[in-house]
């Protein structure tokens, strides 16, 4: 027995000092880490995290420019795959929209229409988007803006806004999802957001090539805040989820209650209904109900390459063809899409918990064809 209690005195004296040495080398956001993902748990962040951090409101406005219900809506049945995927995969959203209007959808897990989840990274493209309203607004001047005139530390690179929102910035910044030491992790549990990003420094080459970065969007939400004046929740409230007629308020996850900085590379909680619009939004090349919300051509250059030799990506959002179709779209961490044929005016939204198995950071899984496979089959049916 003195040998049991002897040995729990320095299991908890070992606990305690390493406890101590993760504060005392500034890693105690490892710590907040442990206890909204292993403590909860999960294995990795997960959908419905919000309640674990600080949150701005991102504010609907007074009227809800609801979606039409198509006259068809839920008459043909999910196929046998794309039911036993949406269960394997944990699907807690699948909705499809033809021509403007709700033709299928259907929730799993207890969720709803108007249930809150974690975009993920698909906040990124909503950054990108805020990108476009603020040259638009005359808060940003162009692409081009070098963004060391935002943040002059940033002198010695010839990195620009559009570096930023294209993932061209040459950030010495590693996506990393697994490796709790890694700035990926940092980013996400730390709290003071800003203070991790302007660790960053520009290692390479600018402007040349594609290399996805959590970081970046990071970066460029950074300058959104200081050139509008507005928190990123307000200016994406009253730049987009007031005029698109949003039903209902979103969530936007803080680094902490002091610096209440958002996390423009994710972590954006709505609905399936209300990120669906930013599909739309896109597709008609940036007008909604006849106005203009974005250039048009901002949005023909984010759902374009950039780089001959990365056509997965523009500025902000991701590009894949499948068969003889051609999508752009918004990407989320676990599987979040908003899928988006313009040829065929067709939205296809799918949220959940987890991707197909064969994943990888900034490939695209097999899950996102059999979402679209399966959806061309019921509307054919």
């Amino acid at each position: 027995m003195k040998f049991i209690k002897n040995l729990f005195k320095w299991l908890l004296a070992l606990v305690i000092l390493l406890v101590a040495l993760l504060y005392i080398f500034d890693y105690g956001y490892i710590i907040r880490g442990a206890k909204v993902v292993y403590f909860t748990g999960h294995k990795t962040a997960f959908i419905d995290d919000y309640p674990y951090f600080e949150n701005d409101t991102i504010k609907k406005g007074n009227h809800v420019d609801e979606w039409p219900i198509h006259k068809n809506y839920n008459t043909v049945n999910a196929t046998e795959k794309l039911e036993k995927v949406n269960t394997d995969w944990g699907t807690i959203a699948y909705v499809i929209i033809k021509n403007d209007s709700i033709w299928f959808e259907k929730y799993y897990d207890g969720f709803n229409k108007n249930s809150q989840t974690n975009s993920f990274s698909m906040a990124k493209s909503i950054t990108s988007a805020m990108l476009g309203k603020a040259i638009m607004d005359g808060y940003i001047k162009s692409l081009d803006q070098p963004l060391s005139d935002f943040y002059p530390q940033y002198s010695y690179a010839k990195t620009t806004v559009g570096d930023l929102s294209s993932m061209s910035s040459g950030l010495d910044w590693v996506e990393h999802y697994t490796s709790p030491f890694s700035v990926t992790a940092r980013a996400n549990y730390d709290d003071d957001l800003a203070e991790t990003i302007l660790n960053q420094k520009v290692v390479k080459t600018p402007g040349e090539s594609f290399e996805y970065l959590s970081g970046s969007t990071a970066l460029l939400g950074m300058v959104l805040q200081k050139a509008t004046g507005k928190t990123l929740s307000n200016y994406l409230s009253e730049s987009f989820w007031k005029p698109m007629g949003a039903a209902n308020n979103a969530l936007w996850q803080l680094d902490d209650d002091d610096n209440r900085l958002a996390k423009a590379f994710c972590c954006i909680s709505s609905s399936a209904r209300d990120f669906a619009r930013f599909g739309k939004l896109y597709k008609d090349y940036g007008k909604w109900n006849g106005k203009q919300l974005l250039d048009s051509a901002f949005v023909k250059k984010s759902i374009t390459p950039r780089f001959k030799a990365s056509p997965e990506y523009g500025y902000g959002w991701w590009l894949k063809d499948i068969g003889d179709k051609h999508f752009f779209m918004m990407r989320g961490h676990l599987g979040q899409y908003v899928l988006v044929e313009p040829n065929d005016n067709l939205i296809i939204v799918r949220l959940g918990h987890r991707k197909s198995p064969d994943q990888g950071v900034g490939k695209f899984t097999n899950d996102i064809t059999v979402y679209v496979e399966e959806a061309y089959k019921m509307m054919n049916n």
